[in-house]
């Protein structure tokens, strides 16, 4: 005779599968340099210098780049720190941060 231990889903389980997930999309212009984008996308999201060069060609030559697909609060948060980080001190004419924006992801079931 064999026993199967069935263990009840905890309520974060159910919560994390319904959480609806958001992308952080960074928008280009032409207000700011390679350099000030490399060094954003390092220090907010710890990404190497290798990702963040990947990401900055991706928005320069797309005019948009995902960053990140996490949950609506997280998203928030990095948008809003990438609105908030400053103007690139390279261009003189740069006023302010580079824009983001999120948009809810596709899921698929």
């Amino acid at each position: 005779m064999s026993i199967t231990a069935v263990h009840p889903k905890s309520a974060k389980d159910t919560q994390t599968k319904n959480a609806s997930l958001f992308h952080v999309i960074l928008l280009n212009d032409n207000d700011h340099s390679y350099d000030y984008v490399i060094e954003m996308l390092q220090k907010l999201f710890y990404f190497s210098k290798q990702q963040a060069y990947r990401h900055t060609v991706e928005v320069d030559s797309k005019g948009k780049t995902i960053l990140i697909t996490c949950t609506q609060k997280e998203a928030e948060f990095c948008r809003d720190q990438i609105r908030s980080y400053g103007p690139d001190p390279r261009i003189a004419c740069c006023q302010s941060s580079m824009s983001a924006v999120i948009e809810p992801a596709e899921t698929k079931q």
